[in-house]
């Protein structure tokens, strides 16, 4: 039997001693619902659900509960034109819109570089308390979109990390992913040399030898524990402290009373444009692809 406790997870913890913390997450019917909503291939269902865990990975690091972390993956003439997908109070979702014919191509193992061709990846964090919003653009290279996020903490936030992720899809049970991230503690360095100015740096060498243990098959394990990863990898440490995990659900924010706020700001000879011959806009949402109508009257 799936142990349930292990899935739809996000569970946080530090390592005092050598200045690290760390997030693993799990998702599995979550990550079902979500790709629910659009048939897509495996290549394209490997890709978003990687990109969701890596949502709910920086997303559940925001301290300000209301906050949003965005993904978001373009570029000008690849096979995946768009790739976004978000987190917001425990809740992600995500879309991919892609070339069919072109993916078709490709094989069914293409590279990052084969699906984006010369792209980029955009990271925004919207902290809603403050109003403030960062946003970080990398190349999208490397591997995969892990390595490229590795590489927007590396430039922007001169955080060495390490985040790995991996996916399954096993018949009769959905489809599985999931992603660890370490990081070194910024706060760690108080008082002395910065991490990228130093040639060498044994506390973090020693976790980042440590995680680099853990297998694919350990992180998508759907009868192991979170906190059981955690405790293989670093339970010689003198300490680790974990945190309450966080539960994770599918979240669409789609909603008819905002859609309508949205076109009512709209001349009424331009709502008149947008409705079909019966007098209804139809708006669409890419996320849950759900049609949402809306009566041309109803504006008055």
């Amino acid at each position: 039997m799936t142990s349930s406790a292990s899935l739809d997870q996000a569970l946080g913890f530090t390592i005092p001693s050598r200045h690290a913390r760390g997030r693993i997450v799990r998702l599995g019917p979550v990550l079902d619902d979500v790709l629910a909503a659009h048939a897509y291939p495996p290549q394209i269902e490997r890709l978003l659900a990687s990109a969701l865990v890596l949502a709910a990975l920086l997303g559940t690091t925001l301290k300000d509960a209301g906050g949003q972390l965005t993904l978001q993956a373009q570029t000008e003439n690849g096979v995946v034109s768009l790739l976004v997908a978000d987190y917001k109070g425990s809740e992600v979702r995500g879309y991919a819109k892609f070339d069919a014919d072109r993916l078709a191509e490709l094989g069914p193992d293409p590279t990052l570089f084969g699906l984006f061709g010369k792209g980029y990846l955009a990271i925004t964090f919207d902290q809603a308390v403050s109003g403030e919003r960062y946003q970080g653009i990398v190349p999208l290279d490397g591997e995969s979109l892990a390595d490229a996020a590795e590489h927007y903490f590396f430039q922007s936030e001169q955080i060495p990390s390490i985040i790995q992720i991996a996916t399954r899809h096993d018949a009769g049970e959905g489809c599985l992913a999931a992603g660890l991230l370490l990081q070194h503690l910024p706060e760690g360095e108080v008082g002395r040399e910065r991490l990228h100015v130093r040639h060498d740096h044994p506390e973090w060498e020693h976790v980042q030898a440590l995680a680099h243990t853990l297998r694919d098959a350990e992180l998508t394990d759907r009868d192991l524990p979170l906190a059981d990863i955690v405790w293989r990898l670093f339970h010689e440490e003198d300490e680790v402290r974990v945190t309450d995990p966080t539960v994770l659900s599918k979240g669409c924010r789609c909603d008819l009373g905002h859609i309508r706020s949205v076109i009512g700001r709209f001349p009424a000879a331009e709502r008149a444009e947008m409705a079909d011959d019966q007098g209804i806009i139809g708006v669409d949402c890419a996320f849950c692809s759900r049609l949402f109508p809306v009566a041309l009257d109803s504006f008055g």
